[in-house]
């Protein structure tokens, strides 16, 4: 959920597959911090922005999502590249799109300027006219033309990436200076029909080794902040020996056959040392998603957690949400194999809601859905609450998600993993996003007839890495087009 990566020179995108592998890239995270003082209300938002984005309903008491968050931005960007970006990095998708010159209702958000590069191509139907693509999210949906152009982050190159240039989206979709999201999730999630561009890089042997992996830290909240403060590290290619300790728990995905989302089977889920009774099978299929701070599970399950603690639900726009006396130290756990993991008092506590009561960082995701009847969607959404507590990597070959011990030099976990007894894991697909393809002839330009066109500049699409983050760390990444 926090990443950055320092930009290329767009001169020094010369080829797709480099002459030697590089070795596994360390990027450090900074994060950009919201309020103490932050009503956690904002958190309703976000809610029914997961609901929507697993294919559930959103509350009743539902207003219009709004971004709520944190940036994790790069300091080491090279000033080389015309045009940068700052976009969401998010294992919960797979498309790669940024806002483009002439974007209606992209409000403040940085454009990106297509016609400044000489690389830059639309991609084109069977009818010869650009193909235009509509992504819905739980917040709103962007549109726009498929195209391509050369993609670099750091050390790696695709060339060509196909990617979407948005010209239109829902107003308020993005936060700040914002301009996309890069999805880190598998190919069959993305509405583009693109390889995303961490499996390009898989796919040309450019990593290491075929992993992604996060150390999130955790920032002791401030009265005054400062906007910017360390935020963790993230590797591609590899892993960092110095973050974890001992072995590193590899889970092969449910959906190992077909993936979509990196999605895993909850075995065990504990509450004041207390065994809570959960859902199997496909009813206990939980997506690990970078791009939330929370997390979401099934109705049944979170009421029977929180009354383990003796917490009480709330209502109006809170429903789904559960409150604890503040002065409560919450023990809790989650297994998706052997082990199982435990989740600091600090992650699980995301803020004063009145006087005595503190807001609790799972929520019911379903909202009394029936989920008994499986379909291989994820009933469970698992973000920083979680991930924070872990190192995390996400493997492409096999398919499958680790989980260590972080080091002594990290802070450390909250305390060791115990091991339970291993769960058999189903293997069924889900639902793809809801999105569409198709021809336009006047996609570059929403606003007039008129065909943009190409220019001679130098360049290509550069990516820097940053995360965002949703109160208190989602993953964004910041990358420049030229």
């Amino acid at each position: 959920m926090y990443t950055l990566l320092p930009l290329l020179s767009l001169a020094s995108l010369v080829a797709a597959t480099p002459a030697f592998v590089p070795p596994p890239l360390h990027v450090p995270l900074t994060r950009r911090s919201s309020a103490h003082n932050a009503s956690v209300q904002r958190f309703a938002s976000h809610a029914d922005f997961l609901r929507t984005k697993y294919g559930f309903k959103p509350s009743a008491h539902s207003k219009r999502a709004q971004t709520v968050g944190v940036d994790i931005i790069n300091q080491h960007a090279d000033a080389h590249p015309p045009q940068s970006f700052k976009v969401v990095l998010d294992t919960g998708s797979s498309d790669l799109w940024v806002a483009a010159t002439g974007c209606l209702s992209c409000g403040q958000t940085p454009p990106f300027d297509f016609s400044s590069s000489s690389s830059f191509q639309p991609i084109t139907g069977a009818s010869g006219q650009p193909q235009s693509v509509g992504i819905r999210y739980g917040s709103g949906q962007v549109a726009g033309i498929l195209s391509q152009d050369t993609v670099s982050l750091s050390g790696f190159t695709v060339n060509p990436q196909k990617f979407l240039i948005v010209t239109q989206m829902t107003d308020g979709l993005l936060d700040g200076d914002v301009s996309g999201i890069l999805g880190l999730a598998f190919s069959a999630l993305a509405s583009t029909q693109a390889l995303p561009f961490w499996q390009s890089l898989v796919n040309n042997n450019q990593f290491n080794s075929p992993d992604i992996s996060f150390f999130l830290s955790r920032n002791t909240d401030e009265i005054n902040p400062p906007d910017e403060q360390a935020g963790g590290t993230m590797t591609l290619g590899g892993t960092n020996s110095s973050l974890f300790t001992g072995d590193i728990e590899f889970i092969n995905l449910s959906n190992a056959d077909a993936p979509t989302f990196w999605m895993l089977e909850l075995t065990s889920l504990t509450a004041q040392g207390q065994s809570i009774a959960i859902p199997t099978g496909n009813s206990a299929l939980s997506a690990i998603d970078t791009g939330t701070t929370l997390i979401g599970g099934p109705s049944s399950a979170v009421s029977a957690f929180y009354k383990a603690i003796g917490a009480q639900p709330l209502d109006g726009q809170m429903e789904g949400f559960w409150a604890f006396p503040c002065d409560t130290n919450i023990q809790v756990s989650m297994a998706f194999g052997g082990k199982s993991w435990p989740i600091s008092d600090a992650d699980m506590n995301l803020g004063q809601i009145s006087q005595d009561m503190c807001l609790g960082g799972i929520f019911d995701l379903t909202l009394g859905s029936d989920i008994s009847g499986g379909g291989g969607n994820p009933v469970w959404v698992v973000g920083d609450t979680f991930l924070k507590n872990v190192y995390s990597v996400f493997r492409s070959d096999p398919p499958s998600v680790g989980f260590a011990q972080l080091s002594e030099s990290t802070g450390g976990s909250p305390g060791a993993p115990s091991v339970i007894p291993s769960a058999t894991v189903p293997t069924n697909g889900i639902p793809l996003p809801s999105g569409s393809v198709g021809a336009t002839a006047n996609p570059l330009n929403p606003s007039s007839s008129a065909t943009a066109s190409g220019s001679n500049g130098a360049s290509a699409l550069s990516m820097d890495i940053r995360a965002m983050s949703v109160a208190a760390a989602v993953v964004c990444v910041l990358f420049a087009l030229a």
